[in-house]
């Protein structure tokens, strides 16, 4: 027996069309007879809409894939310069294919330049502005201009963090190393692809996607979304905890441990307090574009300083198990107990895979990558070619500096440089790129607290308003004081660093994605004929629902569901495993034979001739 979901747009019999503000679409239905108007939001104030059905997410997002299609065939052609534009040329004097078609489209992009045109010169926020579905549209599609080739930058950007990679080849050897960070850089371009795969099919301008909670919502529920934004919001404050904690390392051994440790991360945590005055991103995009270049700087000097010179042995002995001054060693396997330097045993190489996923993490963000994009049929375009440079990058340091340094490899890499004054300067752009971080995570965590959490969960009042500006302001330091607690806490920076990347970073990188892309694929096969959309009437039909249609979308597709499935389990035994030994790290580093530093201690975890044997 059928059953029929009455949601969606009416027929367009029963619609007078009405002007009504930009972002919802006022509509005259009659029902019974007896006309009554309604408002059927949609745009940005519908993403987060529970009551649209799977079946017209995929059938708007069809609709907009088309659309979007021609749009970059005129672009291209528009274009001829560009790379796709180059490719595509090349592409059509090889087949010979006419280009008739692309030439009659131009003639419909002048009215939607000129609409463009007129919505732009209303205003983007305008209250009392009018537009029609076109207009609105259009002006939605004005604010997708990144290309592929932006989007390698973004993801490299985001996602590059080298300085851990030699300290994962210290744990687990050359071979080991290399495999790992070749099969979960594999494994890192298939989860983006999962994500690929689902914006395309769900996202479009009627129902955008902007977060990563937002597919979940249209697969899984309500429930899922809230549980995905709490863990977000959950590691991207740990992640302020873990740059609270390499800040105050940096700036320790800046001032010879001069000043006690934890008043050394109270200092981090007020400059962090400072920064919460800054609302918009936008006052932070200079700094990024500098990190960048300063990350490039900082990469040099540690090169240069592990072929001409030996570590820094001091912080090695006071951070990590190791306490004896031997030869340099390196090996091809696992290297023996005395050469580990956060635990020995098998959880050393669920430690060094902690760093390493935590260092391939960023998938968090792709989401709101594509919906930044043009054309975000190109995503995997720039994804493969960034992953690719990401892993050659990450392999060719760990390498060449577990060369040099062998066992003394460690994962603050930057402070074991030689001699001073290269480690000054190395620890000056240090400290200067990891601010620009620790301003970029809190204003990104502290506003998907307030957005996802306070706002949407608790009602507080929206962040542009008033009593909400206020509220970001109080509620700004709070944050910080909590996340000092938890750097002061663990003062450890690769036990956090192994904590967070095992129990957060891995599964959103890794199993996240995949489980979106298994209720995609399930959800899609389940359809019987005659279901779907009726963008018509506005009504989705369905003939059944609950564990059966689960079970019939598995088995028409039990292959790709199926390796998917798997795929899910290994990642979460991996997060599992991962968290454990991290978790055995901790504890060892903190024993009688760890780091120097203890909790809300004055000891830094860099200098202390004593415990040099």
């Amino acid at each position: 027996m059928s059953t029929v979901v009455p949601l969606g747009f009416p027929h367009p019999s029963a619609i007078e069309p009405l002007e009504a503000p930009y972002g919802e679409k006022a509509e005259h239905v009659v029902t019974d007879g007896i006309p009554q108007i309604r408002q059927r939001v949609w745009g940005l104030a519908a993403r987060t809409d529970a009551t649209v059905t799977f079946e017209e997410f995929i059938y708007w997002a069809k609709e907009e894939r088309l659309i979007e299609e021609e749009e970059n065939k005129r672009y291209i052609q528009k274009n001829p310069n560009t790379v796709g534009g180059r490719v595509s040329g090349l592409v059509r004097k090889i087949t010979g294919k006419d280009t008739k078609e692309l030439r009659e489209s131009n003639a419909n992009s002048e009215k939607e330049e000129a609409v463009a045109s007129q919505t732009a010169a209303h205003g983007r926020n305008s209250v009392d502005m009018t537009v029609t579905n076109e207009e609105w549209r259009i002006a939605a599609r004005a604010l997708r201009t990144s290309s592929w080739g932006t989007i390698f930058y973004l993801i490299t950007t985001d996602i590059l963090g080298w300085s851990g990679a030699p300290f994962v080849f210290a744990s687990v050897g050359y071979g080991a190393g290399v495999a790992l960070y070749v099969i979960f850089g594999l494994a890192a371009a298939f989860a983006g692809y999962n994500l690929w795969r689902v914006f395309l099919a769900l996202d479009s301008s009627r129902f955008p996607m902007l977060s990563f909670g937002d597919p979940f919502l249209r697969i899984y529920g309500k429930k899922s979304r809230h549980f995905i934004n709490f863990g977000q919001s959950l590691q991207q404050f740990l992640t302020v905890a873990v740059l609270i904690n390499g800040q105050s390392l940096v700036l320790a051994q800046l001032a010879s441990s001069k000043i006690c440790y934890s008043a050394v991360m109270i200092i981090i945590m007020i400059i962090g307090m400072i920064s919460g005055s800054l609302r918009a991103l936008q006052h932070l995009g200079w700094m990024c574009n500098l990190s960048v270049w300063l990350n490039v700087v900082s990469f040099i000097i540690i090169l240069v300083s592990c072929t001409h010179y030996e570590p820094l042995y001091e912080v090695i002995f006071n951070s990590t198990l190791i306490k004896t001054l031997e030869p340099i060693a390196t090996f091809a396997g696992q290297p023996p107990a005395q050469y580990q330097q956060q635990v020995v045993g098998f959880a050393s190489q669920f430690g060094a895979i902690n760093v390493m996923v935590y260092a391939y993490s960023g998938a968090l963000l792709f989401v709101a990558f594509l919906a930044e994009m043009r054309h975000p049929m190109d995503f995997w375009k720039g994804l493969f070619i960034a992953q690719l440079f990401i892993g050659v990058v990450y392999i060719f340091f760990g390498v060449f500096v577990y060369s040099q340094w062998g066992q003394y490899s460690a994962s603050n890499i930057g402070n074991v440089v030689n001699p001073l004054r290269l480690q000054q300067a190395g620890n000056v752009l240090g400290l200067l790129t990891g601010f620009f971080a620790i301003f970029l995570y809190f204003n990104i965590g502290m506003k998907t607290v307030y957005l996802e959490v306070f706002q949407e969960i608790l009602h507080f009042p929206p962040i542009t308003s008033r009593k909400g500006r206020f509220l970001w302001w109080g509620l700004g330091p709070m944050y910080w004081i909590v996340a000092f607690v938890v750097a002061a806490a663990v003062p450890n920076l690769n036990g956090l660093v192994g904590f967070v990347g095992g129990l957060f970073s891995l599964n959103f990188t890794y199993s996240f994605p995949a489980i979106l892309y298994f209720g995609y694929i399930v959800q899609e096969a389940a359809a019987l004929p005659g279901e779907g959309f009726d963008p018509v009437t506005g009504v989705t039909t369905r003939h059944d629902g609950g564990t059966k249609r689960w079970i019939r979308g598995f088995m028409k597709r039990p292959i790709l569901a199926g390796a998917t499935f798997i795929y899910i389990l290994m990642a979460l035994a991996t997060s599992g495993m991962g968290t454990w030994a991290a978790v055995e790290g901790l504890i060892s580093i903190f024993g009688p034979d760890g780091t120097v530093a203890t909790s809300f201690g004055c000891s830094t975890p860099l200098f202390d001739s004593t415990a040099i044997k």
